[in-house]
């Protein structure tokens, strides 16, 4: 007889205790709602396909092509130009013709999937984007396998959910997937199973935590780490060369660095998006952009090697150059341009579309901060002011300040600096503001419903919308739309493309005699949220509160197009209603 039968048959038998067992199932019931089962098993599979990927991308890029590439270059210096270049023109090829959109890739893809597509990534050029990024940073562009990794841990993630249809997923559960995937990703990379679980949660927000996922992430960021270290050892990535100790002091000149790398990122950061944008915008071949981009990038090696005949080239993954800006001496105006030149070709590497992600170069700009700052300002703990240079710089750029104090005392094996690398990032991060080099961060998750409610968007959606051109003047739109329709804002389109949303605010601001002239187009604010058909209210009601002004968000189908529209009102309609499915105009 089963164990089960048997408890019901002592409940048969003692009526009394019907009632103690209900409570126990209830207990049980409350604490195990989040069906935290199905992670158990999923989060795993994800660790270990992520951790596989990485090791493949460790053996190819360091131990492979870069292993290969460096001692030549430098060895003869005149071979980094035509090799950069040749890596690059590679890049631009494979993302031209092999990827839907050579711009999207890598950290930005990955929350731009999260927010607006709810964790739904393509899969079609999972594999293409993965061998431009070997093209990018094998042959010497400034950047690391940070991007890569979180990018193939995310895009396998989301690849799984569309696989276990036996466990009854939802949207939300393929959004925790993704984050669970970079979180491995990242683990994996830098053999530091914390520092991925945190920044994969800080990563879609500049100043929240995305909290669903924090279970799923720990899990497939333990198990694939163990998946690399398996393979390839666990020794810390980087390490200091003595013992680290600090004094009361100490944290007062933590600050003071904090500060400066915060300012000093937070331009780097602007600077870069700016950059980033002109570049998207440039009306050449995407692959003539990363050429130009080699050809910067080599000319920024050269020239560093021209001066400086030793260990500290700025190209490439520079993993070896974080170490030896940790165990060694340099002079400080050799590290200065050494932080010059490597901020100009990261700048270079991703403004012109090189595929990888910023983490390592942040790192190391602040590394270079932190060396100088220790020889020359306090003229002793060189190693504990790199460590800080290098979590306020990462803090500040990403806005990650958790993540980066993390990084720093798992990669480096040095958790005593934890409160001065506190210290400086806390700093670094307030005084950057909101400057981030990651375009697609958002805003905290205010007013979120506390679960999903079972209302999907494509289900209060209104689909017939009411809009802009963006070509029409403001008077056109005024007579013809903004008079007969008296809504708040308006979505504004162009060839059929969502490009922002225009609120009668805006038009206000411009005086009446320039009507007749100024087009919709000119005054539109780009920030309109989008969601996916089949994105949970909750979600849709945590995008309308990141808006200021427009309170509006659209919806969008499988290819991107516009599907419908939804304001306010479609939302307190849903919740109050409880039968949400209508397709009309407000």
């Amino acid at each position: 007889m089963s164990p089960l039968l048997n408890l019901g048959s002592i409940s048969d038998r003692y009526p009394h205790l019907r009632k103690y067992f209900a409570v126990v199932h209830r207990d049980l019931s409350q604490t195990y709602s989040r069906d935290i089962g199905k992670w158990l098993l999923i989060a795993p599979l994800i660790g270990v396909i992520t951790g596989a990927v990485v090791v493949l991308e460790v053996i190819v890029i360091l131990e492979g092509l870069w292993a290969y590439l460096l001692p030549r270059y430098d060895a003869q210096h005149w071979l980094i130009i035509p090799g950069v270049l040749a890596g690059f023109g590679l890049t631009g090829l494979i993302m031209q013709f092999l990827t839907p959109d050579p711009d999207l890739h890598s950290t930005d893809e990955v929350i731009r999937s999260y927010h607006e597509h709810s964790g739904d990534m393509d899969f079609h050029s999972y594999w293409y984007k993965l061998l431009a990024s070997v093209t990018t940073i094998g042959f010497g562009g400034s950047t690391a396998l940070e991007g890569p990794g979180i990018y193939a841990g995310a895009g396998a993630a989301s690849w799984l959910w569309t696989k276990l249809r036996g466990f009854s997923l939802s949207r939300n559960d393929r959004q925790v997937m993704l984050i669970s995937g970079a979180a491995a990703g990242l683990a994996a990379v830098f053999r530091a199973p914390l520092t991925g679980l945190i920044f994969a949660l800080e990563m879609p927000f500049r100043d929240d935590l995305a909290h669903e996922a924090l279970l799923p992430s720990l899990i497939a960021s333990v198990v694939a780490y163990s998946t690399l270290v398996a393979v390839l050892g666990s020794e810390p990535l980087f390490a200091f060369a003595k013992t680290p100790k600090f004094h009361s002091i100490d944290l007062v000149w933590a600050a003071l660095l904090g500060l400066i790398c915060g300012l000093i990122a937070m331009a780097f950061s602007i600077t870069f998006r700016k950059f980033r944008a002109l570049m998207i915008k440039l009306p050449i071949p995407h692959t003539f952009k990363l050429l130009l981009g080699g050809l910067g990038v080599g000319l920024c090696g050269l020239g560093f090697a021209t001066v400086f005949s030793g260990p500290l080239l700025p190209l490439g993954p520079n993993y070896e150059v974080v170490r030896n800006l940790l165990a060694n001496y340099y002079p400080s105006n050799i590290v200065l341009l050494f932080f010059v030149t490597k901020a100009a070709a990261s700048l270079l590497t991703l403004g012109t579309g090189g595929v990888g992600a910023m983490f390592v170069p942040l790192l190391l700009l602040g590394e270079s901060l932190g060396r100088v700052f220790g020889q020359s300002v306090v003229h002793g703990q060189a190693d504990l002011y790199c460590a800080i240079g290098m979590a306020s710089f990462i803090a500040a750029g990403y806005k990650t300040p958790l993540a980066s104090v993390a990084f720093v005392a798992e990669t480096t094996g040095a958790p005593a600096y934890l409160i001065p690398t506190l210290i400086g990032s806390a700093f670094a991060y307030a005084v950057s503001g909101e400057a981030s080099v990651c375009g697609d961060q958002r805003l905290h998750q205010t007013a979120k419903l506390s679960r999903p409610v079972g209302i999907t968007a494509r289900e209060i959606m209104q689909t017939k919308m009411v809009g802009a051109e963006a070509d029409a003047t403001l008077q056109e739109f005024f007579v013809s739309v903004a008079a007969n329709h008296r809504h708040p804002a308006y979505p504004v389109f162009k060839d059929n493309q969502t490009v922002g949303a225009i609120s009668l605010w805006e038009i206000a601001q411009v005086p009446l005699s320039r009507w007749n002239s100024v087009k919709v187009g000119e005054v539109v604010r780009p920030d309109l949220a989008q969601v996916g058909q089949e994105a949970d209210l909750r979600e849709v009601v945590g995008l309308m509160n990141q808006q200021r002004r427009h309170r509006l968000v659209l919806v969008t189908g499988s290819d991107g197009a516009p599907a419908g529209l939804i304001t306010p009102s479609d939302i307190v309609f849903a919740l109050s209603i409880g039968d949400p499915h209508r397709n009309q105009e407000d």
